[in-house]
Protein backbone atom coordinates (compact mmCIF):
# COMPACT_ATOMS: atom_id res chain seq x y z
CA UNK A 1 0.00 0.00 0.00
CA UNK A 2 2.60 2.68 0.87
CA UNK A 3 5.13 1.65 -2.97
CA UNK A 4 0.96 2.66 -4.61
CA UNK A 5 1.33 5.70 -2.30
CA UNK A 6 4.81 6.52 -3.14
CA UNK A 7 4.06 6.15 -7.14
CA UNK A 8 0.93 8.25 -7.03
CA UNK A 9 3.06 11.33 -5.70
CA UNK A 10 6.16 10.49 -7.81
CA UNK A 11 3.64 10.39 -10.86
CA UNK A 12 1.41 13.23 -9.35
CA UNK A 13 4.89 15.61 -8.94
CA UNK A 14 6.04 14.58 -12.55
CA UNK A 15 2.86 15.80 -13.75
CA UNK A 16 3.46 18.91 -11.93
CA UNK A 17 7.23 19.53 -13.44
CA UNK A 18 5.73 18.90 -16.52
CA UNK A 19 2.72 21.55 -16.87
CA UNK A 20 4.94 24.62 -15.42
CA UNK A 21 7.12 23.74 -18.51
CA UNK A 22 4.77 24.16 -20.95
CA UNK A 23 4.61 27.72 -23.10
CA UNK A 24 1.86 29.92 -23.53
CA UNK A 25 1.78 29.15 -27.30
CA UNK A 26 0.76 25.25 -27.28
CA UNK A 27 4.52 24.06 -26.75
CA UNK A 28 5.39 26.14 -29.59
CA UNK A 29 8.30 27.81 -27.56
CA UNK A 30 8.97 31.61 -26.70
CA UNK A 31 8.10 34.61 -28.96
CA UNK A 32 10.41 36.03 -31.22
CA UNK A 33 10.87 40.12 -30.92
CA UNK A 34 9.17 40.11 -33.70
CA UNK A 35 6.00 38.22 -32.78
CA UNK A 36 5.97 40.23 -29.93
CA UNK A 37 6.03 43.44 -31.28
CA UNK A 38 3.17 42.73 -33.65
CA UNK A 39 1.05 41.40 -30.58
CA UNK A 40 1.53 44.92 -29.23
CA UNK A 41 -0.03 46.59 -32.24
CA UNK A 42 -2.36 44.13 -33.84
CA UNK A 43 -3.36 42.26 -30.31
CA UNK A 44 -2.99 38.59 -29.38
CA UNK A 45 -6.23 37.96 -31.75
CA UNK A 46 -4.46 39.63 -34.78
CA UNK A 47 -6.99 43.05 -34.63
CA UNK A 48 -6.98 45.77 -32.54
CA UNK A 49 -8.30 49.38 -32.98
CA UNK A 50 -6.19 52.46 -31.58
CA UNK A 51 -8.29 55.61 -31.65
CA UNK A 52 -8.06 59.38 -30.65
CA UNK A 53 -10.79 59.43 -28.73
CA UNK A 54 -11.62 59.06 -25.19
CA UNK A 55 -8.26 61.01 -24.18
CA UNK A 56 -6.26 60.56 -27.04
CA UNK A 57 -3.72 63.86 -28.31
CA UNK A 58 -2.26 64.27 -31.61
CA UNK A 59 0.28 67.23 -31.58
CA UNK A 60 1.98 68.53 -34.23
CA UNK A 61 5.20 70.74 -33.92
CA UNK A 62 4.72 70.83 -30.34
CA UNK A 63 1.06 72.29 -31.42
CA UNK A 64 -2.29 70.89 -30.43
CA UNK A 65 -3.65 68.70 -33.60
CA UNK A 66 -6.17 66.98 -31.42
CA UNK A 67 -9.41 68.59 -33.05
CA UNK A 68 -8.43 68.05 -36.62
CA UNK A 69 -8.16 64.20 -35.61
CA UNK A 70 -10.83 63.36 -33.16
CA UNK A 71 -12.47 61.33 -35.05
CA UNK A 72 -9.16 59.12 -36.08
CA UNK A 73 -8.68 55.31 -35.85
CA UNK A 74 -6.25 53.05 -36.67
CA UNK A 75 -6.69 49.28 -36.97
CA UNK A 76 -3.55 46.81 -37.07
CA UNK A 77 -4.40 43.74 -38.51
CA UNK A 78 -1.91 40.41 -38.62
CA UNK A 79 -2.94 37.35 -39.55
CA UNK A 80 -1.38 34.04 -41.77
CA UNK A 81 -2.11 35.61 -44.58
CA UNK A 82 -0.42 39.02 -43.90
CA UNK A 83 -0.30 42.58 -42.30
CA UNK A 84 -2.73 44.95 -43.12
CA UNK A 85 -4.62 48.36 -41.49
CA UNK A 86 -7.29 50.29 -42.11
CA UNK A 87 -7.42 53.91 -40.79
CA UNK A 88 -10.73 56.32 -40.80
CA UNK A 89 -10.20 60.53 -39.70
CA UNK A 90 -6.84 60.33 -41.15
CA UNK A 91 -7.79 63.26 -43.45
CA UNK A 92 -5.00 63.89 -46.14
CA UNK A 93 -2.43 62.57 -43.80
CA UNK A 94 -3.21 58.63 -44.02
CA UNK A 95 -4.37 56.58 -47.03
CA UNK A 96 -8.03 54.50 -45.58
CA UNK A 97 -6.25 50.75 -45.88
CA UNK A 98 -2.64 49.22 -47.03
CA UNK A 99 -0.28 46.89 -45.69
CA UNK A 100 2.19 47.60 -42.72
CA UNK A 101 6.11 46.08 -41.75
CA UNK A 102 7.59 46.65 -38.79
CA UNK A 103 11.40 47.72 -39.30
CA UNK A 104 14.32 48.57 -36.64
CA UNK A 105 16.53 46.59 -35.00
CA UNK A 106 14.06 46.27 -32.04
CA UNK A 107 10.97 46.15 -34.21
CA UNK A 108 10.18 49.39 -32.78
CA UNK A 109 9.09 51.26 -35.67
CA UNK A 110 6.42 50.68 -38.77
CA UNK A 111 6.09 51.32 -41.85
CA UNK A 112 2.49 51.84 -43.51
CA UNK A 113 1.75 51.19 -47.22
CA UNK A 114 -0.14 53.59 -49.42
CA UNK A 115 0.27 56.89 -51.20
CA UNK A 116 -0.82 59.72 -48.41
CA UNK A 117 1.88 61.33 -46.36
CA UNK A 118 2.45 59.40 -43.62
CA UNK A 119 2.73 56.51 -46.31
CA UNK A 120 6.44 54.97 -46.52
CA UNK A 121 7.49 56.56 -43.87
CA UNK A 122 9.28 55.09 -40.56
CA UNK A 123 6.97 55.83 -37.93
CA UNK A 124 8.55 54.97 -34.14
CA UNK A 125 5.70 53.56 -31.84
CA UNK A 126 5.72 52.34 -28.30
CA UNK A 127 3.15 50.88 -26.49
CA UNK A 128 2.06 51.39 -22.45
CA UNK A 129 -0.66 49.37 -21.76
CA UNK A 130 -3.61 50.59 -23.30
CA UNK A 131 -1.54 53.70 -24.70
CA UNK A 132 -0.19 53.55 -28.27
CA UNK A 133 2.49 56.49 -29.48
CA UNK A 134 3.21 57.17 -33.18
CA UNK A 135 5.70 59.70 -33.62
CA UNK A 136 7.20 60.62 -36.97
CA UNK A 137 8.60 63.05 -39.53
CA UNK A 138 6.70 64.59 -42.95
CA UNK A 139 9.10 66.11 -44.94
CA UNK A 140 8.05 69.65 -47.12
CA UNK A 141 8.53 68.67 -50.59
CA UNK A 142 7.41 70.76 -53.27
CA UNK A 143 3.54 69.26 -53.24
CA UNK A 144 2.10 72.33 -51.58
CA UNK A 145 -0.70 70.13 -50.23
CA UNK A 146 2.35 68.05 -48.39
CA UNK A 147 3.57 70.52 -47.13
CA UNK A 148 0.55 72.44 -45.09
CA UNK A 149 1.02 68.91 -44.00
CA UNK A 150 4.44 68.71 -43.07
CA UNK A 151 5.97 68.32 -39.59
CA UNK A 152 6.95 66.38 -36.69
CA UNK A 153 4.04 64.15 -35.24
CA UNK A 154 2.55 62.59 -32.41
CA UNK A 155 -0.08 60.59 -32.28
CA UNK A 156 -1.34 59.54 -28.38
CA UNK A 157 -3.73 57.11 -28.83
CA UNK A 158 -5.82 54.84 -26.89
CA UNK A 159 -6.80 51.39 -27.64
CA UNK A 160 -10.81 51.21 -28.46
CA UNK A 161 -12.74 48.67 -26.26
Amino acid sequence: MKNRFKYIGVFFFAGLVLLSCKDDDNGIGPKTAEQLATESLAGPDGSQTWTVANGGTVTKDGSSETANYANFELRFIANNTGRSYTTSGGGMLFDASGNWNLEGDNFDKIILAGNQPAANKEISFTRNQDNLRLEFTISAPENSRVMALAGYYIFDLKLKQ
